[in-house]
């Protein structure tokens, strides 16, 4: 006799309610599938899309910061800075 289990899908909606714990507000935004799909590589076991968007805002905000402080436009050698420094207050 070959007995067969029909396998139910259980989706867990916890992470849905934690929002509402602190009464968040939810919305809805439209994205592609392949971006969706794209977002779950950056996620980890039990996060959130919401969680998942707040680590790439996060990590873009780092970037835009590190840019900024890295850039190097209108910038002179601490040589010459020293140089300048030296001239202009000479003893």
């Amino acid at each position: 006799m070959l007995v067969t289990h029909k396998t139910e899908k259980y989706i867990n909606y916890n992470n849905y309610n934690k929002y509402n714990r602190y009464n968040m507000e939810n919305t809805t935004i439209a994205i592609k599938k392949e971006i969706k799909e794209q977002m779950k590589e950056f996620g980890n076991k039990g996060e959130t899309y919401s969680d998942i968007i707040m680590k790439l805002i996060e990590s873009a905000k780092q970037r835009q910061l590190h840019d900024l402080l890295m850039d190097e436009t209108n910038t002179i050698s601490i040589e010459e800075a020293l140089s300048n420094a030296k001239k202009r207050w000479q003893k």
